[in-house]
């Protein structure tokens, strides 16, 4: 197994510290913060070790409170709002120095029937077709500014192909519209909670670049700050993290140095098994102010 995916499985192993109290380690990202998605796979993950295994996660929303800090680990308390017939609600304070830097409520439903339907996944060419990112971070790597460079170089667990691939340091001004296939790099044995969780943790990978694109900004601008808000998903079919998922990401609008974004994530047969939406900061440094 990859060294990365072998760290991530570890941080996606939470310690038990009570029967609604859980701790997590952080990553070393290159970046003064924790990865967003990290706390909310965590957050999820400890909320699902308290309900039984025959009710899935259907739904999350969550907040982001502060910057995390990477040197120390995430304190999970979970309170355990409602358990009833066919549905359990739980909520999440994710803490670190005795303050909340994340909020997450969700729900989780006994399996039943019922009527299904889905918008048609994109026609896009498949993975094995397409470039890496890691491949094409590579070949620029000498224009990355030096205080990012640590965070673009390291080997990542999740491998990610774009259906139309853009210049990080030239970006043009396109449609709010990305597209992207994604997998964790190397095979993983999880449950079913473990791989929903996982999956909170992808999808936070580039989803607010949509946003930005009718701007050109990129992430890797030095006068760009940017931040998560809020973070919403639904579950609907099971799936793998380590095959290939296919990420439908569209911007309908923003406003307020903010902006809105939504997403389809497909299995490669075409099924849809999560949507997604998020609000995220894009803010120009010389205007800005403390989140």
């Amino acid at each position: 197994m990859r060294e990365s995916v072998a760290e991530l499985m570890n941080r996606f192993t939470l310690e038990r510290l009570e029967d609604n109290l859980f701790r997590g380690q952080t990553e070393a990202n290159g970046q003064r913060s924790i990865f967003g998605g990290l706390v909310a796979g965590q957050a999820l993950l400890a909320a699902s070790m308290t309900v039984s295994e025959d009710r899935p996660a259907h739904s999350l929303h969550a907040y982001f409170l502060r910057p995390g800090d990477i040197r120390v680990p995430v304190i999970y308390d979970v309170d355990r709002i409602r358990d009833g017939k066919s549905f359990t609600t739980r909520r999440v304070n994710a803490i670190q120095h005795g303050r909340p830097i994340f909020s997450l409520s969700a729900s989780f439903q006994v399996e039943e029937e019922g009527g299904r339907h889905q918008n048609t996944m994109p026609d896009v060419p498949e993975p094995d077709s397409l470039e890496s990112d890691e491949s094409a971070r590579m070949r620029v790597v000498e224009q990355i500014p030096e205080q990012f460079r640590d965070a673009f170089l390291r080997e990542r667990p999740v491998e990610f192909r774009p259906v139309t691939p853009k210049d990080l340091f030239a970006p043009e001004s396109r449609e709010p519209l990305k597209r992207f296939w994604f997998r964790v790099s190397d095979r993983v044995t999880a449950d079913r909670m473990t791989q929903r969780a996982l999956l909170a943790y992808c999808s936070d990978f580039g989803f607010m670049g949509t946003a930005m694109q009718p701007h050109g900004m990129t992430f890797w601008q030095s006068d760009i700050q940017c931040a998560s808000i809020d973070h919403a998903m639904w579950f609907y079919d099971d799936f793998q993290v380590d095959d290939w998922l296919l990420y439908d990401c569209q911007s309908p609008g923003a406003a307020g140095a903010r902006g809105l974004t939504f997403g389809a994530i497909y299995r490669q047969d075409g099924t849809l098994v999560a949507s997604v939406a998020q609000e995220g900061l894009m803010r120009l440094r010389p205007s800005a102010k403390p989140v």
